[in-house]
């Protein structure tokens, strides 16, 4: 951070409050408006407190590498405007007027890092190349797709507006790790608007055509940073929408009969668009998934002993995917709920380790009130709750098993965070809304009953 930080960001976030006070009555109603400026405000929080965090504490990481190959292409611009036109429209080619520019660059051939790179230049323009200014767009990137999440899930569930705000926006380790200049900040705000799209345009069926451009447009982002997300989001999204949309068939036969239909589609759907989405994809083939998830993780955890960092083990990689299924209770486990408190062996480290026992507590206090057996019912009458829980355990499966270092980890699955909260709120507010009901019914039961036996 420089000088120019002090001085303009200020004045750019007074611009920015102005906006967002301007545009809030558009974007919001009666229930939702007084989350607007206080979800946008810990983006915005967390933003800054990445980039002071990275200076200060970790004295560098990849949100000023991602700077430091913002501000080549940015002089470039400055140098000669037709380099940096033709670095930001670049993929990796070599060009004899770039090459000076280009060869300053590790990523310049990384297409999902240089992806990020070629956004923030975009925001670097438009702010004189301010490190914190950046981050701030990029909160603000997040912040719209995940108010749209936000909106999409009141729809869903209105009774529990306050609780589905603090699932979205207020949980720390999402606001910090998911606004700054990261990739995860875009590909959280991109999820966000597949997410609305999908609900919108699938289930909804309003602004179908506007609704499948926002789509293509989020997808074809988080396909083109971290496509791993689009694959454990695609199935249970599109069971979400054949769930859906056969509880709208009034013919309960009808209903009963289509509805493994729909299921078989929607799984031979999400197998092709899988399979073709990665095909010749080094890193994410699903045909090659389980040997990369073994390099990656053997990779971090042989780093993380070296430099004394914290390393988690679940058990031996075979290279297989049958060997990820084996170890798949283990990779929940270590996705949702570590590291524990004891496990925790820094500031960051222990903020986690708070919310995953906030998770595991809320998640066994629901399973024990309600039990289990009533508690899979209810989810599974329920799609929404299959789309979240789903989406959560295949996501915490993906990066259980591939990350083995607790602070990648914890910056990995704050996309499933939100989608995992909201479904334990939905689910605790379903299984409440059940019990109150029965016993309505059993006390307008007993009154009848003394009403009716005569004295």
């Amino acid at each position: 951070m420089e000088l120019k930080d002090l001085l303009l960001t200020p004045i750019y976030l007074g611009v920015f409050y102005a906006i967002a006070f301007g545009v809030r009555k558009r974007f919001t109603n009666v229930l939702t408006k007084k989350y607007f400026i206080p979800a946008l405000s810990v983006k915005f929080l967390g933003a800054i407190a990445l980039g002071l965090i990275y200076q200060f504490y970790y004295k560098g990481g990849d949100t000023f590498n991602y700077f430091n190959h913002t501000k080549i292409v940015y002089q470039a611009f400055w140098d000669s405007p037709s380099s940096g036109i033709k670095l930001l429209f670049s993929h990796g080619e070599y060009d004899p007027n770039t090459a000076s520019y280009a060869a300053r660059m590790e990523w310049y051939d990384a297409p999902k890092e240089f992806t990020v790179i070629k956004i923030a230049v975009w925001c670097a323009l438009l702010c004189f190349n301010t490190y914190t200014i950046i981050a701030l767009m990029f909160a603000t990137i997040s912040f719209s797709g995940m108010w749209a999440m936000f909106v999409t899930l009141i729809k869903v569930r209105p009774s529990i507006y306050k609780s589905l705000a603090i699932s979205v926006f207020f949980i720390p380790s999402v606001f910090f790790w998911g606004s700054g200049l990261m990739k995860d900040s875009i590909c959280l705000g991109a999820l966000g608007w597949v997410f609305f799209a999908f609900y919108r345009g699938a289930i909804e069926k309003k602004h179908v055509t506007a609704s499948a451009i926002i789509g293509f447009i989020a997808a074809y982002t988080i396909f083109t940073i971290k496509v791993y997300i689009l694959l454990c989001f695609l199935p249970p999204a599109l069971l979400w929408v054949f769930n859906e949309n056969s509880q709208k068939i009034r013919n309960p036969l009808v209903r009963t009969l289509a509805k493994p239909l729909f299921l078989i589609a929607g799984v031979l759907i999400a197998g092709f668009a899988a399979t073709t989405l990665t095909a010749g994809d080094d890193q994410y083939d699903v045909t090659k998934i389980g040997e990369r998830s073994k390099i990656t993780a053997d990779y971090l955890y042989s780093v993380s002993v070296k430099e004394g960092g914290s390393a988690y083990h679940i058990g031996e990689l075979d290279g297989t995917l049958s060997g990820m299924i084996k170890l798949a209770p283990q990779a929940i486990i270590v996705s949702l709920f570590r590291p524990f408190l004891w496990e925790a062996r820094n500031p960051v480290m222990i903020l986690s380790a708070i919310e995953a026992l906030y998770f595991l507590i809320f998640t066994i206090r629901i399973f024990y009130k309600s039990g289990v057996i009533k508690t899979l019912t209810t989810i599974s009458r329920s799609p929404v709750l299959v789309l979240c829980f789903v989406f959560s355990l295949v996501f915490a499966i993906a990066i259980g098993t591939s990350t083995s270092n607790f602070g990648t980890l914890v910056r990995y699955k704050i996309p499933l965070i939100p989608f995992y909260v909201a479904g334990l709120y939905i689910l605790q507010d379903i299984s409440t809304a059940a019990t109150r009901s029965k016993r309505k019914i059993i006390r307008a039961t007993s009154i009848r009953t003394q009403v009716a036996t005569p004295r």
